[in-house]
């Protein structure tokens, strides 16, 4: 069958095409989307500035940040059926090689594909998508598909804070570095588990915002140096976990400053493909353990499960700011690109969904 899809040719060039779908092999789910967030690595990639994003091997189609509707599935197929409301993994390792067989994290895989990134593996900016069962899960029936389309984005918090050694309880001050959505799913899980919650941002409007999905405190970097504020509001301890959520060079650089002595540390925000100055010293004489976070095996279910027992606690809908038609696309990537003050997330909608 035949469909528009998106395709990133470089920077600053991203087009909508006809594609002819290829026949679905036995282990794959034909999805019709339903909705797609336009994440900040999908702007770095269409700015130049990331490396993730692999037009350099060939056009690819973006889109990470999606959900829709299963309406064909593969013969060997058993988890998914027809008219199931689906998410899937960004970050796909084969479960084969012998990184993935010693249980290495995704990122490890030595066959690794990046659904949104690549041109061996479609994202969702598109009328439909193909992914292997694998990597598709269901979400509950009464889900919008714009809630859905938040289970990657809250993946990389949940994991980012929970899954990879930081593991905050009440005792603990956790400073998040970032207002942008996966700071703010970092903050929503915090929070959850009873820690206080202190976000750093320079724009006020995130900051705001922060407060509405657990933030207990907010700061501002740019009124004071940073370090000063957390050493002030911890009592001279800095934060016992820090997770990084900016990927923004300054904002990496203050984790080793705003940390206290034995802290946990969650680098989530990406800066692949440049070199960051940080004070990397800190990280001996404070005794810092650092984690960083590239996809997540088996990590979505749970994600699910988590984001049902909160999502009446917290306004999601109100955290998709700007809506476009997928058609739209080009209007939708200027406003992600030249607005992001206001842009904080821009979401892509599907027509002729149920």
């Amino acid at each position: 069958m035949k469909c528009k899809q998106a395709f990133m040719h470089g920077p600053f060039d991203l087009r909508i095409e006809e594609v002819e779908l290829p026949a679905l092999l036995p282990n794959q789910v034909l999805i019709k989307l339903g909705a797609c967030g336009i994440c900040g690595s999908d702007v770095e990639c269409f700015e130049g500035k990331s490396a993730e994003g692999r037009y350099d091997i060939a056009p690819y189609t973006p889109g990470h940040e999606w959900a829709g509707k299963a309406v064909e599935v593969g013969s060997a197929v058993t988890s998914v059926k027809i008219g199931d409301k689906v998410v899937g993994d960004c970050v796909l390792p084969c479960f084969q090689c012998a990184n993935c067989k010693d249980n290495k994290m995704s990122s490890a895989c030595l066959n690794m594909r990046e659904v949104g990134f690549r041109p061996d593996s479609p994202g969702g900016f598109g009328e439909y998508m193909i992914l292997e069962e694998a990597y598709t899960h269901v979400i509950p029936e009464d889900w919008p598909y714009e809630l859905g389309a938040w289970v990657e984005t809250f993946n990389v918090g949940y994991w980012g804070v929970w899954g990879n050694g930081c593991d905050p309880d009440a005792s603990d001050t956790v400073a998040i570095v970032g207002g942008g959505p996966i700071g703010l799913t970092a903050a929503m899980v915090a929070k959850e588990s009873g820690a206080t919650v202190v976000l750093i941002d320079p724009l006020p409007a995130r900051r705001e915002n922060a407060l509405k999905y657990g933030a207990d405190y907010v700061l501002d970097p740019t009124a004071s140096p940073i370090e000063e504020q957390v050493l002030e509001l911890t009592n001279g301890k800095g934060a016992s976990v820090v997770i990084e959520a900016s990927g923004n060079d300054i904002g990496i650089a203050s984790v080793f400053d705003i940390a206290g002595h034995s802290a946990r540390i969650g680098l989530i925000g990406h800066s692949i493909g440049r070199k960051v100055n940080v004070e990397i010293g800190k990280t001996i004489w404070k005794t810092l353990k650092i984690s960083g976070s590239g996809g997540t095996t088996r990590w979505f279910p749970r994600t699910i499960r988590f984001m049902s027992k909160i999502k009446d606690k917290y306004d999601f809908a109100a955290l998709n700011t700007h809506h476009y038609d997928f058609f739209d696309l080009a209007d939708a990537m200027d406003l992600a690109v030249n607005h992001k003050d206001i842009a904080r997330k821009v979401m892509l909608t599907f027509k002729d969904m149920d």
